[in-house]
């Protein structure tokens, strides 16, 4: 592990020791509570930021692990904090979005630049990137709604952690080409994944899984697939951020005020550095199939817990 990484989880833990030690001033917190009460409180704020900066970008889910975390911690026991957690779901998203844009943030210029003055390379991943978000985000707009109310519970995340682990087991036993570089990735095949990108909805499934393997499958290399995915998730993660806070970021600040979920987002941050770092270092030399078997551990756990009651 290298000494940046290093430095980075000395960050968080330190962090996260300062803010635990650090009494919260009540008038930080939401109107609706006082700061001891609050079931966003700044420890859960924390376990929050870890798991969705973490999860984020590894194809494990960020969705279901925050749902399932949720429920662990005992937040969204009234309807009103129930609506407030499920939009800071999508909203510490923030975090992992910063960490893109920082450690991409070459790549993001030159397609910046690429859209204004016809760089070539630059302007057909622009493209290429809203090729692939149009798809997602046509349908998410059409069936979110029904996803929410149907798919948003433990017995279908688990099914989906034990479907995408044995599919990332099938898909790592296959020998494909060496692949393209992302330069050379064409509108169809974006569209395509993008398209793909819709069967993350499901919770559970994981954005970055099935953009990945969608990506390999329809030629490009796995560090390519790999860089869009990311890339994809930028816009794809930054639209729906966007959208959760026009339409009840009110609700959120209102029942958990403005410091224990600006914590979470700063930790989110941190901890998704950690994770693509990782992510990116583990491919170039190991198996994908590390991701299938954690999937099928903790769906087995996930469905073992509903069993007695504890999800």
């Amino acid at each position: 592990m290298d000494l940046a990484i290093r430095r980075i989880k000395a960050t968080i833990l330190a962090t996260a020791a300062i803010l635990l030690s650090t009494q919260v001033p009540a008038f930080a917190q939401g109107d609706s509570t006082a700061a001891g009460e609050n079931e966003l409180s700044l420890f859960n704020a924390i376990i929050l930021g870890l798991v969705e900066g973490l999860t984020e970008y590894l194809p494990v889910s960020s969705t279901g692990h925050l749902l399932v975390t949720n429920r662990i911690l005992g937040i969204g026991a009234t309807e009103e904090s129930l609506a407030a957690i499920e939009t800071y779901a999508i909203a510490i998203q923030i975090g992992a979005i910063v960490a893109v844009l920082l450690l991409y943030r070459d790549r993001i210029q030159s397609m910046v630049t690429g859209v204004f003055t016809k760089d070539s390379d630059g302007q057909k991943l622009s493209f290429a990137v809203i090729a692939a978000f149009v798809p997602t985000a046509a349908i998410a707009f059409v069936v979110s709604d029904w996803v929410q109310e149907q798919l948003f519970g433990p017995i279908p995340i688990a099914a989906a952690w034990l479907i995408g682990g044995i599919g990332i087991l099938v898909f790592a036993a296959k020998k494909f080409d060496a692949g393209t570089a992302l330069e050379n990735i064409t509108t169809r095949q974006a569209f395509l994944i993008g398209l793909t990108q819709t069967l993350a909805l499901w919770p559970g499934t994981s954005r970055s899984l099935v953009t990945i393997i969608a990506g390999v499958a329809l030629g490009l290399s796995l560090a390519a697939a790999v860089e869009f995915s990311f890339l994809l998730g930028l816009i794809t993660l930054s639209a729906a951020t966007v959208w959760s806070l026009l339409q009840d970021g009110s609700e959120l600040f209102v029942e958990f005020g403005y410091l224990n979920p600006a914590i979470g987002l700063v930790v989110a941050f941190f901890a998704a550095v950690v994770s693509i770092r990782f992510m990116v270092s583990w491919l170039k030399s190991k198996s994908f199939a590390v991701f299938g078997y954690y999937r099928i551990v903790i769906g087995i756990l996930a469905f073992g817990a509903i069993s007695i009651g504890w999800l």
